[in-house]
């Protein structure tokens, strides 16, 4: 796969996309966009892949948009009238078979990527790098990771579902306190709000990350984790009786796979886990 600001590699199961303009901090361009959605649909498609990371290269794992873009369009405004400007800035749907439409937008399309996507923080994670971060499923943090969401600071609202994000992490006081007022918070304070998972040390942070994934990739269900993400995210617009249902009819699909039998045999006989992704 050709890469211009990332690049893609697959090892242990696990496929690790790189944010690579580390000069920039890995700030977001439309290249790069485009690129980590290649690379996230064949992580997708791959069967030797289990768990998707994300992260940056150098000290940062994104700060936001490109100021370049940032400045013409303050200077010039954005091409074309407003239906150009919507289309620019929303995007497309997607049109990806089976996947609801509030999964398939700009960024909230990596909720419908059925393999968990790991977000590998390594530094600043601001502004746009932000919402990346929160459309990931599971966020891990260096302690030398750092937080924005910036927008008010640059007289921008709450980009790209961030404000249906956000609240859902961290919880509606803290997502307006950290939407209003943008400032900047550490990794420590990021984990008691919610915001991360887990917080390592800066010197052996991507290998700690790399672990999380590889022992996801090797421990647990392929087919296990597809439906749970499916079901987490599905859930949010579901009432409890649906939800309830809904589980009752993949408990039964998922006493009927090979990787349940799986599962039970490799306890019983106490060994590693050979799963198939059935």
């Amino acid at each position: 796969m050709l890469t211009e600001e990332t690049s893609y590699e697959v090892a242990d199961r696990v496929a690790t996309i790189t944010l690579n303009r580390p000069d920039k901090l890995n700030a977001w361009t439309a290249t790069m966009e485009k690129e980590v959605r290649t690379s996230l649909e064949e992580a997708e498609r791959d069967d030797h892949v289990g768990i998707i990371v994300l992260t940056g290269a150098g000290r940062g794992f994104c700060a936001g948009a490109d100021m370049s873009l940032l400045s013409s369009v303050a200077a010039q405004g954005l091409p074309g009238g407003e239906r150009d400007a919507l289309a620019q800035l929303g995007g497309t749907s997607l049109k990806r078979q089976g996947v609801p439409p509030d999964f398939q937008k700009k960024y909230s399309y990596f909720l419908g990527i059925e393999k968990p996507i790991l977000a590998a923080i390594n530094g600043p994670a601001v502004g746009l790098g932000l919402v990346i971060a929160l459309y990931c499923d599971v966020r891990l943090a260096s302690d030398a990771a750092r937080f924005s969401t910036t927008f008010a600071q640059r007289g921008l609202i709450a980009e790209y579902g961030m404000a249906w994000m956000l609240p859902r992490i961290v919880g509606l006081p803290n997502a307006l306190d950290l939407l209003f007022s943008a400032r900047q918070i550490n990794a420590a304070e990021a984990l008691r709000l919610g915001l991360v998972n887990q917080v390592f040390a800066q010197e052996n942070f991507l290998d700690k990350a790399n672990q999380y994934a590889v022992d996801l990739a090797s421990r647990v269900s392929p087919r296990s984790l597809r439906v749970i993400k499916r079901q987490v995210y599905g859930a949010m617009f579901q009432s409890l009786a649906e939800s309830f249902d809904l589980a009752v009819e993949e408990m039964v699909a998922s006493l009927r796979s090979e990787d349940f039998k799986e599962g039970v045999a490799h306890f019983l006989e106490k060994r590693a886990p050979v799963f198939k992704g059935k």
